[in-house]
């Protein structure tokens, strides 16, 4: 999958799409059934299968100091978009400029322009613009002006609730990793760097990778069950700890995954941690004694949810 950053590098060859726009943040189950579309007509129409989308996502950028916590950061949304396969990303920065933007001049300069669209996919409720001003019904009224065809994919639901990356967010923050997975078609995952920490874990006989975020906020904190794929490493068990380390009066979000029966090195290696199961909150312990019993029935639990995860 190409990954083209900023309208400036648009070339002749990339004019010719179908094309979706949209944050995407989760890339869950109803974001899957849009692409699935897109490259349905992609293919009918001999074209490449383009999503277009946003760094800051328009909520994160509107919210400024309080933004929702991100399901997925921009790695995972480019890997999550490569592996159901999209043969283009285009992300644009969301500035002052694109948010003032008429509807008008993102048609015709985003979307005619910028890269020649030759059939949109959109959802039911899609909006765009100033204000919100553009909706599904100026695309279909713009469409035979500027040679598009546009299709309205209709809400995705499960059981009944329309699939949402703010319902993930609740189901997330109340542990429920089973409903989150049916949600998103795939185990939450955060995928990050591992950087050298305090080392404490390691003393305390659970070496740890630790994954700085790079988030003002998460949508889930605790101790989880998780699988760790990375560096050599394919859904191996482990247990992880994701918030502040209050044992140790720690204030900047970490995770910390502890691999079971493994003891390579995995310093400045790319992980991704899958979430599992959630085993408890994050606590503060009297003493580190404390702590590590605690760890010691924190991996015992995980183990046996991981187990049963497998049956």
């Amino acid at each position: 999958m190409e990954l083209i950053r900023g309208l400036h590098n648009l070339r002749p060859r990339h004019r010719g799409c179908v094309l979706t726009v949209g944050a995407f943040d989760g890339v869950h189950r109803g974001h899957q059934e849009m692409i699935r579309v897109l490259r349905e007509k992609g293919a009918d129409h001999g074209l490449p299968a383009v999503v277009l989308s946003f760094e800051p996502t328009p909520r994160e950028y509107f919210a400024r100091g309080t933004p929702p916590a991100r399901l997925t950061r921009f790695r995972e949304r480019f890997e999550a978009f490569a592996s159901y396969g999209l043969d283009r990303f285009v992300c644009l920065r969301f500035n002052e400029r694109i948010r003032a933007m008429r509807r008008e001049e993102f048609i015709e300069q985003v979307l005619v322009q910028g890269l020649g669209v030759r059939h949109m996919v959109v959802g039911h409720d899609f909006r765009f613009a100033r204000d919100n001003d553009g909706s599904v019904a100026t695309l279909r009224e713009a469409g035979p002006r500027y040679g598009f065809e546009v299709t309205e994919v209709p809400p995705f639901e499960i059981d009944g609730e329309r699939v949402s990356s703010s319902l993930i967010r609740q189901t997330l923050d109340v542990g429920d990793m089973l409903s989150a997975r049916k949600l998103l078609g795939r185990p939450y995952r955060i995928t990050g760097k591992v950087v050298d920490g305090q080392k404490l874990g390691r003393k305390l006989g659970f070496p740890t990778a630790n994954l700085r975020l790079h988030r003002r906020a998460t949508p889930l904190a605790g101790v989880f069950a998780v699988r760790v794929s990375g560096a050599g490493l394919k859904d191996a068990p482990g247990v992880a700890s994701l918030g502040t380390r209050p044992v140790v009066n720690g204030k900047e979000l970490l995770l910390e995954a502890h691999v079971f029966d493994f003891s390579g090195d995995l310093y400045r290696q790319y992980l991704h941690v899958d979430f599992i199961d959630r085993l408890r909150d994050e606590l503060w312990f009297p003493s580190m004694d404390a702590l590590v019993e605690q760890m010691h029935r924190d991996a015992t639990l995980a183990r046996q949810r991981l187990s049963e995860q497998q049956r």
